[in-house]
């Protein structure tokens, strides 16, 4: 028997809101995709973004690197300097869904989120949204991230929640897992009409 679901926890980028390096490298690298992916593939990584999403300092993270790879000073610098060009719209469908689970005012609705500190202000300033949930844990503010088990702990320690009666949506199944682990029931987000179909499962209708 699935344990009823009382608590709802978002992730935002990818889910709720769109962000993409490419808006501003693939302009930069003049279309060419292939160099570009090199470029993220080598240079300014994921795993070395994901170090910001922890709480390194952005200034240091650049300098750093300039440093080790000097002949792409510019492009590196490119990546904090122009961070907010990469910052996209919301994504309209499942901010929907959030809002109608929000009005439903059946569930605790909150936000995991891999975000530094230091950028997540522009989007608390740009998304009205996210001014709607009860509250949201930044991974930049804890000085650790997903899928580590300590952000999901604070998460379930800060908001009184237990995990055999909480959802976490996130676009990356490694994230998914790191909470299932902990016993947090998890959805692997796709789209908004499939989130819904998902939710259902959990007789949670919207």
């Amino acid at each position: 028997m699935i344990n009823k679901v009382n608590t709802i926890i978002f992730d935002l980028g990818g889910v709720l809101i769109d962000w993409n390096p490419e808006y501003v490298y693939l302009d930069a690298f003049n279309g060419d995709r292939k160099k570009m992916q090199w470029f993220f593939d080598n240079i300014c990584t994921n795993d070395w973004n994901e170090n910001q999403d922890a709480g390194y300092p952005l200034a240091k993270a650049t300098e750093e690197r300039v440093a080790l790879f000097s002949e792409y000073e510019n492009l590196i610098r490119m990546f904090y300097d122009r961070w907010v060009d990469m910052l996209g719209n919301s994504i309209t469908e499942t901010v929907e869904v959030l809002d109608k689970l929000i009005k439903s005012n059946n569930y605790k609705i909150l936000a995991l989120t891999n975000w530094s500190h230091e950028t997540f202000p522009i989007a608390l300033n740009r998304f009205d949204f996210l001014h709607w949930f009860e509250g949201i844990v930044v991974s930049g503010e804890e000085q650790t991230r997903k899928p580590f088990p300590d952000i999901y702990k604070i998460t379930l320690k800060r908001y009184n929640i237990n995990a055999e009666n909480s959802i976490f949506i996130d676009d990356n199944l490694r994230n998914i897992k790191a909470a299932e682990e902990l016993g947090i029931r998890g959805i692997h987000f796709k789209n908004a009409i499939l989130l819904q179909n998902q939710l259902k499962e959990y007789k949670i209708y919207i």
